[in-house]
């Protein structure tokens, strides 16, 4: 009993972020609402929305690590590596680190995605220069 009590004792308080509280940042290209981050909330992992814009698409860029988006309404092509992907809502992409993307809202409706990376994720240009730590996810 007594390594259950350590082990528990060993836990953080739970965070709670009002959604009031949830940070924006605009774009050209839409929105980005943040629900958890280093800096709201000290999250370990970074949690967003994206509401894009129909037709818009977003730079080709890279990230030093993985990010998992998954589509909640509309729709988007997804480059990625190489290749392109139709996804929709309910589709979920798993984006590995150092793999450059290109995401393009659909023309009719745009989407809206929620995304996860680890805390600090950095972006970098298609030519590998690095762009710092997007708002969203710092």
């Amino acid at each position: 009993m007594d390594n259950v009590v350590a082990y528990l004792r060993g836990f953080s308080r739970m965070t709670v972020i009002r959604a009031a509280d949830a940070r924006r940042s605009e774009t050209p290209g839409g929105v980005m609402t943040t629900f958890a981050s280093p800096t709201q909330g000290a999250a370990g992992r970074s949690l967003w929305r994206v509401e894009a814009k129909p037709g818009v698409a977003g730079p080709l860029h890279d990230f030093d690590v993985e990010q998992v988006w998954s589509w909640l309404d509309g729709a988007a092509t997804v480059e990625l590596g190489g290749e392109s992907f139709a996804v929709a809502a309910g589709d979920t992409v798993v984006m590995p680190a150092r793999t450059p993307r290109r995401v393009t809202a659909g023309p009719d409706a745009g989407y809206t995605a929620v995304v996860t990376a680890a805390a600090g994720a950095r972006a970098m240009s298609a030519d590998g220069t690095d762009l710092g730590t997007p708002p969203w996810i710092a």
